[in-house]
């Protein structure tokens, strides 16, 4: 029989979670914040008026407004539309993305038998199959070396939807807004790929857990935030995070769905089904956060504060299985994981903010102008990075 231990560590459970708990929650208060930003940057009020009785609370019931106009429009298929490929393409569009979330480490190794304890971290090393620490919740719903290449192979089918969006629509405005987000994605996958290959010479290994509780590598302290690999690959983190915005397909990589030059692959959705290809959109914003914040910033690690507490300089003698020099502040297991926890959704939603500022500052590319983005300027300076950072690799930590 199942004890509530093994429900709670079972990944269906931790992903309804952090989807509903961190990841559907952010993306639909994203859509309201975008629309204030805008507003703010063009001098406008923006959304002010959705309220419940006297809460308005500055129009951030608008997100659910909108929820519920899209829920009860009419959803309209033209008559020529391909119905199969036409029902598919949103939720091809939204399923990759949910599904990707399952390689993120969106908090440390809960030991609840300890949880209102100080962890003993040397007993934990030493003893890792006591009664104390053998029923851990892990806040990671699929761990395996080949981590960020699963979130490539999953999330690549998500620029499926927008083309077969395009092509099963029976529209030739829609079916170039298809054609373009294909066209896109060779621009920017392979140097968003090879951006990555820095962090796995420096971390050996793909798996986000790893990287995240490692820091730069695994002799140094994960809470260091001087060891966290924005520090160590700062073309890595610039390169992927460019490639990454144009993955979301959001200005100034909104080439797909560029207004003024073509309708986009979603012209003849309506209803719901827009809804989904809306929604998935800023989905994307937060899994792209969440990556980056993982990656380069240490994931879930609050600046030196380690499983048993803060500690600022000295070292833990394993011996007496004390703290050494320094200063130590030792804290319970639950105020350390909470802390912890809050410090991923921190650095997520002020990544989100940061993509939104970027949304609503630079001018949309155009199609040439992207492909020689992608093809002339991301992916040398890709290899080039993993050329560097090999040599330094090689020259200063002896290839270890």
């Amino acid at each position: 029989m199942k004890t509530l231990y093994d429900i709670l560590d079972w990944p269906g459970t931790k992903w309804l979670f952090i989807v509903l708990a961190l990841v559907m929650p952010l993306a639909s208060l994203l859509t309201w914040a975008e629309r204030r930003q805008s507003a703010m940057m063009q001098d406008r009020l923006g959304p002010n008026r959705a309220n419940i009785g006297p809460v308005k609370i500055m129009g951030i019931l608008h997100f659910v407004a909108d929820a519920v106009k899209m829920i009860f429009k009419e959803d309209v298929i033209p008559a020529n539309v391909h119905k199969g490929l036409f029902t598919l393409a949103p939720i091809l569009a939204l399923a990759p993305v949910l599904i990707a979330f399952c390689i993120i480490p969106f908090g440390p190794t809960i030991y609840p038998h300890v949880y209102t304890q100080t962890l003993d971290t040397y007993a934990l090393a030493t003893q890792p199959q006591n009664a104390m620490f053998a029923d851990s919740i892990r806040l990671q719903m699929f761990q395996v070396d080949f981590g960020l290449i699963f979130y490539f192979a999953v999330l690549t089918l998500a620029n499926y939807g927008g083309t077969i969006a395009g092509w099963a629509s029976y529209n030739k405005w829609a079916l170039l807004g298809g054609l373009r987000s294909s066209s896109q994605m060779m621009s920017y996958e392979v140097a968003m790929g090879m951006a990555l290959m820095g962090a796995f010479l420096v971390t050996g290994s793909l798996e986000p857990g790893f990287i995240a509780s490692h820091g730069a590598s695994d002799s140094m302290s994960g809470s260091n935030p001087l060891n966290w690999l924005w520090l160590w690959q700062p073309v890595g983190l610039i390169l992927f995070f460019t490639a990454a915005i144009a993955e979301t397909k959001r200005a100034p990589f909104d080439i797909p769905e560029g207004e003024p030059e073509i309708i986009g692959y979603f012209v003849e959705y309506s209803g719901m089904r827009w809804g989904i290809f809306f929604l998935a959109e800023f989905i994307e914003i937060v899994f792209i956060s969440s990556v980056i914040a993982t990656v380069f910033f240490g994931g879930w690690q609050v600046p030196f504060l380690d499983a048993d507490g803060f500690r600022v300089g000295g070292y833990v003698d394993q011996v007496n299985h004390i703290s050494v020099g320094g200063w130590f502040r030792p804290l319970p297991h639950a105020i350390v994981t909470g802390l912890q926890f809050a410090a991923f959704g921190l650095k997520v939603i002020l990544l989100c903010w940061f993509q939104l500022m970027i949304r609503w500052t630079l001018p949309r590319f155009r199609a040439d102008q992207l492909m020689h983005l992608g093809w002339k300027l991301l992916l040398p300076l890709s290899l080039a990075n993993i050329m560097v950072t090999a040599l330094i690799k090689l020259l200063f930590m002896g290839g270890s």
